[in-house]
């Protein structure tokens, strides 16, 4: 597929301006002064927020620090989502900035998974990097990869470095030409409702019979109630990278220039009487 790299970069420096605010129960020395960021959209969210958590720190008192944690209008956050994710799933509707609450204890132990360091979000992040390859090449391109190329891709990430990562990934994105596409597009879909949740399945980028896809028929195929049989009645708000998609996009494209670091691509699926 031809690069362009002017995509890929706008993709990967996206930010959501953002607003954090300590829980007002917490117990501070004096008062804690909200503390603004803009948050890379590709990233995770304990990946991004050392600042946000020693900006508060400064205020509290030691014995009432405990493991960080966020949390938007009483919905926990959940770290190994990534932040474009989180927005779209959860805020996309809201004005920005986007208001995030900070809270050092009382640990949603049922909601959130812990987070003790950094090597936790590496371990989440090579793990889907796997699985995604595992769906397009077998996983024959990660498994041919060195240690030093798994850890480039990593590093990109973490430091927020476009060229280091896509020096590696852009090995992850090919394809043979006679193949016309990956064995199976590696996504997730994401709907509001009480509770969010997701589901993947199988696809292809192409009939039987060659013809490509486009977002649309992936939609239609595993999720008909966010458009009607000739996709113009919407029926949900469809969300990726925070723009609701015009669904004869080509899935080709999306998947190349729109997944996220960890390879998949993230789709956020909200009726329209939860606005």
């Amino acid at each position: 597929m031809t690069d362009d790299k002017d995509v890929l970069r706008d993709v990967w420096f996206g930010r959501i301006p953002t607003c954090f605010t300590l829980y007002q129960d917490e117990i501070t020395e004096r008062e804690a002064e909200p503390y603004y960021l803009l948050l890379p959209r590709v990233s995770y969210l304990t990946l991004v927020t050392d600042k946000v958590k020693k900006h508060f720190q400064k205020v509290m008192r030691q014995e009432d620090i405990s493991e960080i944690w966020f949390e938007y209008e009483g919905t926990p956050l959940k770290w190994h989502y990534p932040i474009g994710l989180l927005f779209d799933l959860l805020a996309s509707s809201s004005a920005l900035p986007w208001n995030i609450t900070v809270h050092f204890k009382s640990f949603p132990e049922k909601d959130l998974l812990h987070c003790p360091s950094k090597d936790a979000i590496e371990a989440h992040f090579m793990s889907c990097m796997k699985e995604a390859d595992a769906l397009k090449h077998k996983s024959q391109v990660i498994n041919e990869m060195q240690k030093k190329d798994h850890k480039q891709l990593w590093m990109g990430l973490q430091n927020d470095r476009f060229d280091q990562f896509w020096a590696i990934n852009r090995k992850l994105m090919e394809y043979p030409a006679e193949e016309n596409g990956f064995r199976y597009i590696p996504f997730r879909i994401y709907q509001t409702t009480t509770e969010s949740f997701f589901f993947q399945k199988l696809f292809r980028f192409f009939f039987a019979d060659g013809q490509l896809l486009f977002f649309g028929d992936l939609l239609k195929d595993f999720f008909s109630s966010a458009v009607d049989p000739f996709f113009f009645e919407k029926k949900n708000q469809v969300f990726f990278y925070g723009i609701e998609p015009m669904f004869f996009l080509p899935l080709q494209w999306l998947i190349f220039f729109l997944s996220y670091p960890d390879n998949f691509f993230y789709i956020s699926i909200i009726p329209f009487f939860l606005d």
